[in-house]
């Protein structure tokens, strides 16, 4: 999931959410619903790529994965050698569990025991337990990419709809530049964890590349068309603002800072590299970002996007019968960072805290802000919803080593339960983790992850993270 990528891609813009519901592997994530930022496209291995690297390099067969709609699946892909500067990978899904399920219901109660081999054969030949993907990447230059795919489904649920995708990426000097066309598209609410599914979105984006300290910007200008659908199976939840047909273009300047508290100087073991070059110097860091950010936004969204802001004072103009929307507005996030052990020893080399806080709009963080301390000057309790507009999006996150480059992780939100009188702290979508650093690649892991949440189980190839 996207709480599984770090502070590499930056913290303040959306980035991908991993999914195993679709054989792109990913959903964007839906932009917030006050001021939404834009889109922002993190630095990932393309899914089939994954797979590819993770058969030729680590001997892995097959890579399963498991939703509640479909079960275990698992995936294998076939490389297509066509030149040196074009690749093109086919990836092919089979449902372990509809196979299972079938092969019990045609056995009566002693199953496999009483089918032959033609019979088998006949199952397997039932084109609802595959799906097959077909992806390309063309390196145009040195400093061009553009990556063509088509997703094909046999079974008639949720993720039965096919799927096609272009991405052309290009790199400026500290710049980079995203032009990416999906029909559908799919989208993850991080607020409910509800997927979405919109029938034509594109996305130009020009963002500068993340740097420790200083100005940063993000340019944006984002296309949605046709009414947005639910994924079967979710709970029912109101479609996102953001999601409705329109064209939005967005920009944010930020400015960041990261200080060491500590950071430690002693040796590392001599000739013994590290599992992880990025995990290797214990210290203690926190770190801050400050922006403001402007949205023009036209058609059906900017009419939604108004009356989900109704009630904060943004800056802010509205004119129905263009049917368009300016919002302005400010955001901050402060993170902190502690860490002990250089990850070169077999054990206990590596404990990790993360915790992180988003103010992601300056306006509803006041409006709340006014409204409490309101009540406390008429001697009335503080309204919970008061309480809520100023309490930042909190993550937290712990990462041990277990054994060598195996560590356990967990990504888990914090939220406040303001229905009860005693507003309880709790966990708000966990997401538990299996680490396999690759010691040879410097910076790079195998990740195995559960989200019980949404009841989903991937396996991936993870690059330059911390």
């Amino acid at each position: 999931m996207k709480k599984l990528r770090w502070a590499i891609d930056g913290e303040l813009w959306e980035l991908d959410a991993s999914t195993p519901r679709t054989l792109e592997g990913a959903a964007r994530a839906v932009p917030g619903k006050a001021l939404p930022l834009g889109l922002s496209r993190g630095t990932k291995l393309f899914r089939p790529s994954q797979i590819d690297f993770m058969q030729r390099f680590m001997a892995a067969a097959f890579l399963p994965s498991y939703t509640h709609d479909l079960g275990v699946t698992i995936q294998r892909v076939l490389s297509i050698p066509v030149s040196e500067n074009w690749s093109a990978l086919l990836l092919g899904q089979f449902n372990l569990r509809k196979f299972l399920s079938s092969l019990k219901e045609n056995g009566g109660g002693d199953g496999v025991r009483k089918r032959d081999l033609k019979s088998i054969g006949k199952l397997l030949l039932d084109k609802s337990l595959y799906a097959l993907g077909f992806s390309s990447e063309v390196l145009l230059t040195p400093d061009d990419t553009l990556l063509l795919s088509s997703d094909s489904y046999y079974a008639h649920n949720s993720s039965s709809i096919p799927r096609k995708k272009a991405v052309f990426h290009h790199k400026f000097p500290h710049h980079n530049l995203t032009v990416d066309a999906a029909w559908p598209a799919l989208f993850v609410d991080k607020e409910t964890g509800t997927y979405w599914d919109v029938p034509f979105s594109m996305a130009i984006d020009l963002a500068s590349l993340p740097l420790d300290s200083g100005l940063s910007y993000h340019l944006c200008l984002h296309h949605n068309h046709g009414s947005p659908k639910q994924f079967q199976g979710d709970p029912i939840a109101q479609v996102p603002a953001s999601l409705f047909p329109g064209i939005s273009a967005k920009c944010a300047f930020s400015y960041g800072k990261n200080v060491d508290i500590w950071r430690s100087k002693a040796q590392k073991l001599k000739m013994v590299q590290p599992y992880d070059i990025f995990l290797s110097d214990p210290h203690v860091s926190a770190s801050g970002t400050v922006g403001a950010s402007l949205s023009a936004n036209f058609g059906e969204s900017s009419i939604r996007l108004v009356e989900d802001a109704k009630d904060i004072k943004h800056l802010s103009y509205h004119n129905p019968t263009l049917k368009s929307t300016l919002l302005g507005d400010i955001f901050a996030s402060v993170s902190f960072t502690a860490q002990h052990g250089n990850f070169q020893r077999l054990v206990s080399d590596l404990t990790r805290f993360h915790v992180r806080m988003d103010f992601p709009s300056g306006s509803k963080f006041l409006s709340g802000a006014t409204q409490l301390a309101q009540d406390l000057l008429n001697s009335h309790q503080p309204s919970p919803e008061a309480v809520k507009m100023i309490c930042p999006t909190t993550s937290l996150s712990l990462q041990q080593q277990i054994a060598g480059p195996f560590s356990f992780r967990v990504d888990s939100g914090v939220v406040i339960d303001f229905k009860d009188k005693g507003w309880h702290i709790q966990a708000d979508q966990p997401v538990f983790a299996i680490e396999y650093a690759l010691q040879v690649l410097f910076s790079a892991k195998a990740v195995a992850w559960y989200s019980p949440k949404h009841q989903e189980f991937m396996v991936e190839l993870r690059f330059l993270e911390s």
